[in-house]
């Protein structure tokens, strides 16, 4: 492949992942501003400015679009995670790729302030019943990149040794139980610190307080 012919491919996954954004975020916002049972597909598509065939294209239902925020964040994890120098320690490399991806203020939808539409999200998605499952597979998905990351890390088998799968389910609880906290928490406390220290108190090993 020619030097143009990548710079066409790589265009052309730019322009199709931010699409895929895109209609995350406007499935998240109509979401979030009408309840998720007022929101139909189409409304998410012209949001866009794209036919509900392309939103089709990128997403089964409403529900995985609005949970796709999530599924990419933790994801990002896993990239993040294999771009830490193999010189540090595990635990240090996980709370830094964590950190790295889910401290508020990274991302913006284009027309709110940064983090905002993602709080938004993110509370709809730990209190409605018919987008909790949707936030489950994402875990799950999310979960299983994790462990592919850790084994790779590690020199275990994802397959066969339990070690990398631990490691990433107890990494992803952290994460659930740390938002579920800071949405909690009255006053507001940051979510990057609730992060840290639950990542120190696994890699204590949880010891008794």
């Amino acid at each position: 492949m020619g030097t143009e012919d990548g710079e066409r491919v790589g265009l052309r996954e730019r322009k199709k992942q931010e699409t895929r954004a895109a209609l995350s975020w406007a499935a998240i916002r109509l979401a979030v501003e009408r309840g998720l049972d007022n929101v139909r597909v189409e409304d998410i598509a012209a949001e866009v400015g794209v036919s509900p065939r392309t939103f089709n294209n990128y997403f089964s239902s409403k529900s995985e679009a609005i949970a796709a925020r999530h599924l990419d964040r933790a994801r990002r994890i896993a990239v993040e995670l294999r771009a830490q120098p193999t010189s540090k320690p595990l635990w240090e490399a996980i709370t830094d790729a964590a950190l790295a991806q889910l401290a508020l203020g990274q991302e913006s939808d284009g027309e709110h302030a940064p983090g905002e539409q993602w709080i938004a999200g993110v509370r709809l998605m730990v209190t409605d019943p018919a987008l909790q499952g949707e936030f489950f597979k994402a875990n799950a998905a999310a979960e299983a990149e994790f462990a592919a990351a850790i084994a790779e890390r590690t020199g275990t088998d994802v397959t066969r040794d339990l070690y990398p799968r631990l490691v990433a389910g107890a990494v992803g609880t952290a994460v659930t139980v740390v938002t579920e906290q800071w949405l909690r928490a009255d006053p507001p406390v940051p979510i990057a610190a609730l992060l840290r220290d639950a990542l120190r108190q696994l890699a204590a090993g949880l010891p008794v307080p």
